[in-house]
């Protein structure tokens, strides 16, 4: 919920909430320097074999992109209904944008 509060970085396939972690949250979490990646793909995208699809893609995605993410930050990806058709390497693409 915290990540609302931060920056949104719109992009053309999801919308991309990102804030950086303070010190307490980080010793909290014990997660030290490593981002973290959340996904948000709601009902209106579609039943859940569609929404898992989107959802499937977008973590792929993120996943070759780990290292354009900053470290101590959370990022959560809002998808749109954009995502499940547009070709892989133009999601790949617009995701390491936005984590720049």
């Amino acid at each position: 919920m915290a990540v609302r509060s931060g920056e949104k970085r719109r992009g053309k396939y999801f919308l991309l909430e990102v804030k950086q972690r303070d010190e307490a949250t980080s010793k909290q979490a014990k997660t030290g320097e490593n981002p973290r990646v959340g996904f948000t793909v709601t009902k209106k995208n579609g039943n859940a074999v569609i929404r898992n699809r989107i959802r499937r893609r977008l973590k792929a995605a993120a996943a070759l992109n780990e290292a354009a993410m900053a470290p101590q930050t959370d990022y959560v990806i809002v998808a749109r209904r954009e995502a499940l058709n547009a070709p892989f390497s133009a999601l790949t693409r617009e995701l390491s944008k936005r984590f720049k």
